[in-house]
């Protein structure tokens, strides 16, 4: 099935409550220039506490039919999804710029991002071993005890409430890796749109609308609301919403997670949110290649203006040789660097507050700063200096500070670097630079890092984040609040689904992933064994 293009070149301000167009009935907004200050229109409104709980009641209504869908329809609503997202062209491209500032390569290339992850979540629905299933054949005869025929299938936990990012605003926002495999669990979805990118927000909803329309499919599948801490939290609090994906801030993070858990009955909230994730340059990279290394560091920190969640915040250096060469390539290049605007006025104020923060701290200095360009919004690159000792006495250095700044840590021996990971807190991500005399340095590292990280780099830079099957996007807290799980990936479905057991069921009345017979033909775990039979 191909799904019908929607007009969707004029932006209306509406809440998308399933099939129908709600204005908002609370406080008025409207998306910001970063690069100029200017307005953009339309006024939008937030959601009132009726217009979020219409949503929720039609995810609710929409679960029972959704979930049921089969593998084939249910990968094909996904794959239409992509194609009307590919539809809008430059009137989406146009719009994001106009809301982010971002440039328009970095724009097309995230809308390659955000269709590739449906698509590859509908990949994941039509090869089917995300349902976990399997089946412990019987035994009757089995002394002392019959042994029960025992079958287990993953279900979708009910209608998500996601959460779209202001860093991502296609990859990890409206159809963004939450939604992609929450609508592949079999879960229907609500957003809250990021108020910072209203319109963009308005435009990929329709495009999955228009896919819900043309698939047939219950209009609760997806829905789309505006609005701020007060929607989101009404959001999270309907009894109707199961589960919640977010992308954001550690304090924004925790308030959905604390929502949440205060339920009647609590839901889980897969939050990703805080993370510097730092970089160790151990002495025998550093002296092979300290200046190289300096310089490649700085394009990774600025990569989008410092504001991906993988940026590197932190980075340990062994003070010996090359350690001079490091600092003073990457202080030549933060100095070239020219500021650029920030996603919205939000986030420069909160990366101006702590770059004043670092500046004014004790034993930490200021060694190099970027070009102002005068945009309104603007980000200026700032690379600080401090001492090993230094960084082991003041946990406030662990600050994420969301943009181009990061601290250079001199680090004084190998035992100094295993304390320095000691103190840390979980990471998104975690990378070495080693040469083959840091061996063994790297092996002992090796073994810390994976205790706080999700992810680990040898001889590479953490920004850019592999869409695929084996990539990890999270890691313990704070970077996630459910450090077991990834946002990003074809696991990111396990989140939203529960393994249930079926003991001694008909044949006839189980899901078609567990029957004897296996009718899909996935792989399954029967009697300890993975096969097709």
């Amino acid at each position: 099935m191909t799904a019908a293009r929607t007009d969707t070149a004029t932006l209306t301000g509406a809440n998308l409550v399933g099939a129908t167009d709600v204005p908002g009935a609370a406080g008025p907004f409207h998306a910001t220039d970063p690069a100029t200050g200017a307005d953009l229109g339309p006024v939008y409104r937030e959601a009132d506490d009726a217009t979020v709980a219409r949503a929720a009641e039609l995810a609710a209504a929409a679960f029972e039919s959704y979930r049921h869908t089969g593998f084939g329809p249910r990968a094909a609503f996904l794959d239409s999804i992509a194609r009307e997202i590919e539809a809008l062209g430059d009137v989406l491209v146009d719009r994001v710029i106009a809301e982010t500032g971002l440039p328009e390569a970095r724009v097309r290339s995230e809308i390659g991002r955000t269709t590739g992850q449906l698509r590859l979540f509908a990949e994941v629905v039509r090869e089917g071993s995300w349902t976990g299933a399997r089946w412990d054949r019987p035994d009757p005869q089995r002394s002392p005890l019959p042994k029960p025929d025992l079958r287990q299938r993953r279900i979708p936990l009910g209608p998500v409430a996601v959460f779209a990012a202001s860093n991502f605003p296609l990859a990890f926002s409206v159809a963004g890796g939450d939604t992609a495999s929450a609508l592949a669990a079999g879960a229907p979805v609500v957003v809250k749109a990021h108020p910072a990118h209203p319109g963009t927000s308005e435009l990929v909803g329709r495009a999955v609308r228009a896919a819900v329309r043309a698939h047939d499919l219950p209009e609760g599948t997806f829905s789309l609301i505006h609005g701020g801490v007060d929607t989101g939290s009404a959001l999270v609090r309907d009894p109707r919403i199961r589960a919640v994906g977010f992308t954001g801030s550690r304090r924004a993070g925790l308030a959905l997670v604390a929502a949440a858990a205060a339920r009647p009955v609590p839901i889980p909230v897969f939050a990703e949110m805080s993370s510097v994730n730092p970089v160790f340059v151990l002495p025998g990279a550093l002296a092979e290649r300290g200046a190289r290394l300096g310089a490649e560091f700085v394009a990774s920190l600025t990569t989008g203006v410092g504001q991906l969640c993988t940026s590197p915040g932190l980075v340990f250096l062994a003070d010996g040789p090359g350690a001079d060469d490091f600092v003073d390539a990457a202080s030549a290049a933060v100095t070239a660097a020219s500021g650029a605007p920030m996603l919205n006025p939000g986030i420069a104020s909160a990366f101006a507050t702590g770059v004043r923060r670092l500046a004014a701290t004790e034993a930490v200095r200021t060694v190099a700063t970027g070009t102002d360009a005068g945009a309104v919004c603007i980000g200026v690159p700032q690379l600080f200096v401090t001492t090993g000792e230094r960084f082991l006495a003041d946990r406030d250095l662990q600050e994420e500070v969301f943009g181009p700044a990061s601290i250079v840590v001199r680090v004084t021996g190998e035992e100094q670097f295993a304390a320095l990971v000691d103190e840390l807190e979980g990471q998104l991500t975690a990378t070495v630079h080693a040469a083959p005399s840091d061996r063994e340095l790297a092996r002992a590292l090796l073994g810390k890092l994976e205790l706080i990280a999700g992810r680990v780099l040898f001889d590479g830079w953490p920004t850019g984040v592999e869409v695929g099957h084996a990539v990890v996007h999270g890691g313990p807290f704070p970077a996630t609040s459910a450090p077991a799980t990834t946002s990003v990936g074809s696991r990111a479905i396990e989140r939203f689904l529960r393994p249930v057991a079926y003991q001694n069921v008909p044949d006839d009345l189980l899901a078609d992933e567990i029957r004897a017979d296996n009718p899909l033909g996935i792989w399954r775990r029967v009697d300890g064994a993975i096969t097709r039979d």
